[in-house]
């Protein structure tokens, strides 16, 4: 768990990379309750247009005691969410966007450790800090879900874990991770993500192909456009789920397969891209093979899950949360 916060003050004035003031951290922390989409004031209605595949967990594990966004921390407040798992655990980037900072506490004032701020475009920040390992360089262009860093623990920590920071409406203003992730369709738990109707990129392609191999016909352009959206709600009907087409919890695990060496078809297709959103490059073929097969145990491998080379429900989730 982070003791390196102690100096992020969210009661007093805005500062360069400090906090913000008590009335914000109440509506970014979502306890109003009316905030659809946290720091800009929407209704809850308009939350699900949030969840357009654009934004992923950006690291596996448990949420520790204390750890939790706005926890006490002396005089001052926790800037974020803590995720903890073993050192050398992967560090994805939560959205597309550009790493801005890549130096001792994320050059924000009251962190310490190891730490990355990537830039994702419209005065919106993350910031991942105690990192073991960078694996991307100052100034570069990341895509979701690109793994950035090794879960860590330096600086001043009590053990290894990612410190996860979500900032909005410019940096230094902190907004609680987990309310924020969830508007967004992402559970910082770990859990299956929320995919609405009209969103795009890799894990809409990953639906494409899963229904496909359900005989759907669909073209594989991670559109979740009309048509995408009427075999999803056939196929929650077919499934007994509430034909919503949303692609969330309950239809995720019925939709994915259990998949192993010498598995063939669209299902693979679909596990194949879902490697590749966690930087895996593989040839989308549809053959899942040893290179398959070494994708997948090293995947497991750097989420610490058992590593042992199939696809099941746990593999799955991990991959497309």
């Amino acid at each position: 768990m982070c003791e390196s916060c102690d100096g992020v003050d969210l009661t007093g004035p805005r500062a360069r990379g400090g906090g913000l003031s008590r009335r914000a951290l109440l509506a970014g922390a979502g306890l109003g309750l009316g905030l659809g989409v946290l720091g800009l004031g929407l209704p809850a209605a308009h939350a699900a247009t949030a969840r357009n595949g654009a934004w992923c967990n950006p690291a596996l594990g448990y949420f520790p005691n204390g750890g939790h966004f706005g926890a006490p921390r002396g005089g001052a407040s926790h800037a974020g969410q803590d995720v903890t798992n073993s050192t050398g655990t992967a560090v994805y980037a939560a959205a597309a966007g550009t790493v801005i900072r890549r130096e001792w506490g994320g050059g924000l004032a009251g962190r310490t450790g190891n730490g990355i701020v990537i830039s994702h475009g419209g005065n919106q920040y993350t910031y991942y800090g105690h990192l073991n390992a960078y694996r991307v360089s100052l100034n570069q262009k990341v895509s979701a879900g690109q793994r950035i860093g090794d879960m860590g623990a330096t600086g001043n920590v009590t053990g290894p874990h990612l410190h996860f920071e979500t900032h909005t409406g410019g940096l230094g203003s902190v907004v609680n991770p987990v309310t924020f992730m969830s508007a967004r369709g992402v559970d910082l738990g770990g859990g299956w993500p929320s995919i609405d109707p009209g969103a795009s990129g890799q894990r809409v392609r990953v639906i494409q192909h899963l229904l496909n191999q359900r005989g759907h016909g669909l073209v594989v352009d991670g559109s979740f456009g009309s048509v995408t959206t009427s075999a999803v709600k056939s196929f929650q009907s077919a499934s007994g789920l509430v034909s919503d087409g949303l692609v969330g919890p309950k239809t995720w695990p019925k939709l994915v397969y259990s998949l192993q060496q010498g598995a063939t078809g669209h299902h693979v297709r679909g596990l194949q891209t879902a490697l590749n959103k966690r930087s895996a490059g593989l040839v989308v073929d549809g053959e899942f093979g040893s290179v398959t097969t070494s994708a997948v145990r090293s995947f497991q491998s750097v989420n610490r899950l058992v590593v042992d080379g199939v696809a099941g429900a746990i593999t799955w989730r991990a991959l497309v949360g």
